[in-house]
């Protein structure tokens, strides 16, 4: 009896080990909650599609078109040479030089090559300029090898070619290498900052300022760390501007449950295509800009008098809407006054297409502001090789700079990057090329700047198109596309196909979306992933494809949502 008895029990808890340890009942809530559109059920779909189309099934398309994500290289832009030419030396060490060589096309991937196989360093068919880049980066790593770890926060050789990058863009404002960290794409710098500002519990949860529309990064890591969002919406009617009144209103709104430490500024904009145009409606002081110099003053706002005493400031619409510095200035003091850690994403800052706008930092700024912002105010910006004109995106490098960061945190924070041993080495050999381009006395200077420059202006041509195709188109609404590398158009959607939407459980940009994608091939991302006012619907897209497959597909999406019109009015 006692044996049947020990079996019985033995059986019973065979049966409970049956049961998963890991369900979606006991899996972490926070993991539960994130969400990334950009990688959504509609990129799934597509994927899905793609290996339909591989397998002879019929479509009403003979391709999926990726213009969901801003991968610049996976829509056909060719690689920048210089870049790939100091790599490709050190990354193909296993091939004869003279067999490698001629599958490089002219320069193409050389630096790489030379750092990646340094016996091709001995080889007449690189340039000199090339040959210095790999050497030079490869007695910096460890074992002068690019295959070797590097310290956590970078290639020590590297944070000082980024601190001296930051310097030239800034016109000589100094800047510490110990106060970089390179990192794996700016997203993993990004995150590592918002852990750090994350705490407590209840309402004094740490609450986190992000535009709307946001890249859904900051939403998904604020979901997994269980902070609070807190949502300040850009001015769609004003091409996306941002206005410190609408920062203040969220921030107020906020208090009211959690703890606001951190305000998110994406500039150039993404999803938006157009950097926020800040309207500060009430300023501690005039906004009035130095002059940078050899160069004319700009127009001094003028100040009037705001509620109780204070002044505001009365800004001159900025050519092209790219963030002046007298509307960084405002977010800034907005920031100290508010006392907020500020995020500057500036990934984009080499894409700009606005005749006569101008990129600027908010270091830049900050510094110029003087005390006791430039000497107080905490800032992190963080840049990366994925955007721009380098389209980098597979090698997975950036930096992220902290200005004004308590000393104790940065070594928590370089605690934290420790944790994960190190970014890439190829991509971190790949940001110093970026940051360090050939100088005009370098044999390689000229084919860069040409490769460059026909990128930019590729993609402020498509850029252009793209804004002109959907306005002309009816129902459909786009503002110009100012800066990064997307449009995002608000679409008109029938009510009936609302009504369908709600029905299937669906958002209704998300609905619109499925439908593009099962008719015609076209993968975009819906404007619900992105977060948008209520009752109006988007989809974002990039401008990346070859220009004349961005024609035809401009074309054939104008073309879709008529005829989605028409089936549900």
């Amino acid at each position: 009896v006692v044996a049947l008895k020990a079996g019985d029990q033995s059986q019973a808890a065979m049966n409970r080990l049956k049961e998963k340890v890991l369900t979606l009942d006991t899996m972490n809530p926070c993991v539960r909650r994130v969400e990334y559109a950009v990688r959504g059920p509609i990129v799934l779909r597509a994927l899905e599609l793609e290996q339909e189309l591989c397998q002879g099934i019929k479509k009403p398309f003979t391709e999926v078109i990726r213009a969901n994500i801003g991968d610049a290289q996976a829509m056909g832009q060719k690689p920048i040479t210089f870049l790939r030419q100091v790599r490709l030396s050190t990354a193909l060490a296993p091939l004869p030089h003279q067999a490698m060589c001629r599958g490089l096309s002219t320069r193409s991937s050389q630096v790489l090559a030379l750092c990646i196989h340094p016996d091709l360093l001995k080889s007449p068919d690189f340039p000199e300029d090339a040959k210095r880049r790999a050497e030079r980066i490869l007695q910096a790593c460890g074992g002068h090898s690019l295959g070797a770890y590097s310290i956590s926060s970078g290639i020590q050789l590297i944070r000082e070619d980024v601190a001296r990058y930051i310097e030239r863009r800034d016109g000589g404002i100094p800047a510490d290498p110990s106060n970089i960290f390179l990192s794996t794409g700016a997203s993993d710098a990004i995150v590592t900052v918002l852990k750090l500002l994350v705490a407590g519990e209840g309402r004094t949860r740490t609450g986190v300022l992000i535009p709307i529309p946001q890249y859904p990064l900051y939403s998904a890591t604020l979901a997994e760390l269980n902070a609070v969002q807190v949502d300040y919406y850009l001015d769609e009617e004003r091409a996306w501007a941002l206005d410190v009144s609408e920062l203040r209103r969220a921030l107020r709104q906020a208090r009211d449950h959690c703890y606001p430490r951190a305000l998110c500024v994406i500039n150039p904009g993404n999803p938006t295509g157009a950097p926020p145009l800040p309207r500060p409606t009430a300023l501690a002081r005039t906004c009035a800009p130095p002059a940078a110099p050899g160069q004319p003053a700009p127009p001094r706002p003028v100040p009037q008098r705001a509620g109780r005493g204070r002044l505001t400031c009365r800004i001159p619409r900025a050519p092209g809407q790219v963030q002046p510095r007298e509307c960084i200035e405002a977010v800034i003091r907005f920031a100290f006054e508010e006392r907020l850690f500020l995020m500057a994403d500036e990934v984009y800052q080499d894409n700009v297409y606005a005749e006569g706008s101008q990129f600027h930092s908010f270091k830049k700024v900050l510094t110029e502001l003087g005390p006791p912002y430039a000497a107080q105010q905490e800032l992190a910006s963080f840049h990366s090789v994925s955007k721009g004109y380098m389209g980098e995106c597979g090698f997975r490098a950036g930096y992220v700079e902290v200005v004004n960061m308590d000393a104790a945190v940065q070594q928590q924070m370089q605690k934290l990057m420790s944790v994960r041993l190190c970014p890439p080495v190829p991509g971190q050999a790949l940001l110093h090329m970026v940051v360090s381009p050939p100088a005009p006395s370098d044999p390689s200077f000229a084919q860069f700047q040409a490769e460059r420059q026909a990128v930019l202006a590729e993609l402020a041509a498509k850029a252009k198109l793209t804004e002109q195709v959907f306005n002309e188109a009816p129902g459909i609404h786009c503002n110009p596309v100012q800066g990064a590398m997307y449009s995002f158009p608000r679409v008109q959607l029938p009510p009936r196909a609302v009504q369908r939407a709600q029905e299937l459980g669906l958002a209704p940009d998300m609905f619109f979306c499925l439908r593009l994608l099962e008719e015609t091939g076209i993968c975009v991302v819906p404007g619900s992933g992105f977060g948008q006012r209520e009752g109006t619907y988007h989809f974002r897209m990039t401008i990346l494809p070859p220009m004349e497959k961005l024609r035809s597909l401009l074309e054939k999406l104008s073309q879709f949502h008529a005829k989605f019109t028409r089936d549900y009015s």
